[in-house]
């Protein structure tokens, strides 16, 4: 049973932008929907540019479609795991509303995983058909799995025909070692192959409030990754929550913006407020295969982007360019920031430099991802996540007693209510009873709400690292160096980061007998994690700190951390 939703009363109502309510309709509808009623309104818009070649949405559609037909010839039908293990390319879009329309439930795969990742998530997931590039950074690990997993098949994408015609015939010239040789038998299908249809896809009755659309993986309270059902009403209602956010207060024109995809699609605030969004009001998005400084600020300069999502530290990275002012970066209009916490120096210098608006948003993936936002041209208050974003109610709970609400300025946990949040994890019934409790969701964030309503994080119950705007799990490295025979104990807390926000410690105490360098263990870890989960740091120590029982502590390790960075 669910609260009943109800902002009467709530301090953060008077602050709600002009014209924005927060009993405006949502619409909910499935994304295959939510696409094709877009495309209609923008078809001969321009939908896409990557890297300078460009697709209007009517053409983005018959690829849509193609992929679709493709997938139900496969063998897709509703609730197939389609995995997308995929950079921010055309492919991204086409094949995750192709896998939608067909009826599967996408699930999204970081492409920069180790094996080890990817097998984990495969079987958890129970992923059949898995979508990825013909690169050598990228197909060997998931040809692999192959054999590793129940995975049945791979749709190879390839790089060259989406790259504009220069590029594509200078890829083939001087990059011709970086594409992989793809094995020719029946496990193996072609982007070319998926696509050689007539387009004309079955269409699957969808229920957008229980059929699944994504299955996004976090580690929730806990650091075990798992992966949150969101529903296609979740999707859609999202992105419904941010128009009637923005569109009363004439941020966004319709059909009228370019927005910049450099966050990656796989991560669930890309997924929503770059893709989805960018599609929902007919924006051009313009797409970036990674986050390369310069690559970026050519791409803004060339494009005249005018809305540009971000994470703090490609904001803070272009804030310290020596070289800005080669580009203009004046078309930028609005900037959403989230993943980290946004320091405040970073929001003024970026808004100084390119006269946009810089606004914090807070959510999850268990929320689709928004859930808060500071209003737009409201009052932003610093070091806040604002204030709830329509049909959305945001609590501070008693740590001790959940059931008990908190007063003004008391710390408590942050709880969301809303039609955003997850239908529960999957195949996680315990864990979804947990976090999930009357429709609330528990985020294991710790913050307080002030006199106006506005939300501040103090505190994380959850064990999670913000690193450049992904979440790191402890648990996943710990796991990782455990697998080191040399390895008695490890421990491993954040530490602050100038760049990154924080960054992974490893504390680790070896076996007697058995040395191990920092980059011996540096060197046996490149398989096991990926590259933002590495440590930055590995200290080696005789003991750890535990507690009375015997449980290894961090709270120790966090203060000493904490006094050092004071100096």
């Amino acid at each position: 049973m669910s609260e009943q939703l109800s902002a009467e009363g709530q301090a953060w109502l008077k602050h709600y932008p002009e014209n924005v309510t927060w009993d405006a309709p949502l619409e909910s509808k499935s994304l295959s929907d939510f696409f094709d009623e877009s495309v209609a309104k923008y078809r001969s818009n321009p939908g896409v540019d990557f890297l300078g070649k460009k697709y209007t949405f009517g053409e983005i559609e018959t690829e849509v479609n193609k992929a679709a037909k493709g997938f139900q010839t496969m063998g897709v039908k509703k609730g197939t795991k389609v995995g997308l293990c995929l950079p921010n390319t055309p492919y991204s879009i086409i094949c995750y509303f192709g896998a939608l329309k067909a009826g599967a439930t996408v699930v999204n795969y970081n492409p920069l995983y180790v094996e080890r990742e990817l097998a984990f998530q495969i079987d958890d997931s129970e992923t059949e058909i898995m979508v990825t590039m013909d690169l050598e950074v990228m197909y060997p690990k998931v040809g692999a799995m192959l054999a590793r997993t129940n995975l049945k098949k791979i749709v190879i994408c390839k790089m060259v025909p989406i790259l504009p015609g220069l590029k594509s015939f200078l890829f083939r010239l001087l990059k011709s070692k970086e594409i992989a040789n793809i094995p020719n038998d029946d496990q193996h299908v072609s982007y070319e192959t998926l696509t050689a249809n007539d387009g004309q896809p079955s269409k699957i009755d969808i229920d957008p409030d229980t059929d699944i659309a994504v299955l996004q993986y976090t580690g929730g309270t806990t650091g075990f990754p798992k992966g949150a059902m969101l529903t296609h009403a979740n999707l859609s209602i999202n992105v419904s929550q941010m128009l009637a956010w923005t569109q009363p207060v004439g941020m966004l024109g319709l059909g009228e913006e370019k927005i910049v995809g450099v966050l990656p699609f796989f991560h669930v605030f890309a997924m929503t407020v770059v893709m989805n969004q960018g599609i929902a009001i007919g924006a051009e998005i313009i797409l970036l295969p990674r986050f390369d400084l310069e690559l970026t600020l050519k791409t803004i300069h060339r494009t005249k982007a005018t809305i540009f999502p971000a994470v703090p530290t490609i904001y803070t990275a272009i804030n310290n360019y020596p070289d800005t002012s080669k580009y203009d970066l004046s078309s930028i209009k609005a900037c959403n920031s989230g993943g980290a916490p946004l320091p405040n120096e970073v929001r003024h210098k970026f808004e100084k430099l390119t006269g946009c608006l810089l606004f914090e948003g807070y959510g999850l993936s268990e929320t689709s991802p928004v859930a808060s936002s500071g209003p737009l041209g409201g009052l932003n208050k610093e070091g806040s996540i604002g204030i709830p974003v329509p049909g959305t109610i945001l609590q501070i709970r008693d740590l001790e007693d959940p059931e008990k609400l908190m007063s003004q300025g008391e710390k408590g946990e942050i709880c969301i209510l809303g039609p955003q949040v997850m239908k529960g994890y999957w195949n996680r019934e315990e864990e979804s009873k947990k976090a999930l409790v009357n429709g609330r969701l528990h985020t294991g964030d710790v913050g307080i709400m002030d006199e106006d309503g506005y939300i501040f994080i103090v505190d994380r119950i959850k064990d999670m690292i913000l690193c450049g705007g992904y979440n790191v799990y402890p648990r996943v490295i710990e796991e990782a160096i455990y697998l080191h025979p040399a390895v008695e104990e490890v421990t491993v807390i954040g530490i602050d980061d100038e760049y990154r926000g924080q960054s992974p410690k490893a504390f680790v105490k070896l076996r007697e007998g058995q040395p191990l360098t920092e980059a011996e263990m540096l060197e046996f870890l490149k398989d096991k994690i990926s590259k933002i989960e590495m440590p930055s740091q590995i200290e080696y120590r005789p003991e750890l700190p535990k507690t009375i029982i015997g449980k290894l502590s961090k709270k120790e390790l966090v203060a000493e951390e904490a006094a050092k960075a004071k100096g």
